[in-house]
């Protein structure tokens, strides 16, 4: 039987988000070394901030350090599970508050949706990993959906950059159904 954390369970990372945000980068949980520095995507091996350089989201390459900086620039950053950190097949399922999720995203508007891993977009989406293709979501209503392969080191074999740069042209509104 897993523990439950208790309700009031300190954040490993902080949310970043805001009311009616261009793009939302939704993890499941810090991994170790973000959870070590209380920053996001905070490995070395990890391609995140380079690839949100790469494609146009950032007009420099960020330090892991500076992710509060997103906001500015329209970006948030949140993940699942808030109080555990780790590989997601270590965290228990229910550590992964699907529902206060879903209240976040009701509640702040975030035009779009980027998952960093398929277990999240499967969260989301209420569908098996397996069942998940990477790239632009077909859904009814609701924020814009984007699944990206992880940008984990422990992910290299399934990396492309091509989702990212398909978000990243929604983010700069350079996409049919870019409501904004």
């Amino acid at each position: 039987m897993a523990r439950e954390a208790p309700a009031k369970a300190a954040h490993i990372l902080p949310d970043r988000l805001a009311p009616n945000l261009r793009l939302w980068f939704v993890g499941t949980a810090a991994g170790p070394m973000s959870a070590a520095v209380g920053a996001y995507y905070a490995h070395p091996g990890n391609r995140f901030w380079r690839a949100l350089h790469e494609t146009g989201v950032t007009p420099r390459l960020f330090a892991p350090r500076e992710y509060p900086l997103l906001l500015d620039l329209g970006v948030g950053l949140t993940d699942f599970c808030k109080t555990r950190w780790g590989v997601d097949a270590q965290i228990a399922r229910e550590a992964f508050d699907v529902a206060g999720f879903k209240r976040k995203v009701k509640r702040l508007k975030p035009d779009a949706l980027a998952f960093t891993s398929k277990t999240a977009a499967g969260l989301w989406l209420g569908k098996s990993t397996g069942r998940i293709s990477v790239g632009r979501q077909a859904v009814g209503e609701g924020p814009e959906v984007f699944v990206l392969p992880s940008p984990s080191g422990l992910a290299t074999s399934y990396w492309s950059v091509t989702p990212w740069r398909e978000a990243a042209h929604f983010f700069r509104g350079e996409m049919r159904g870019s409501h904004r």
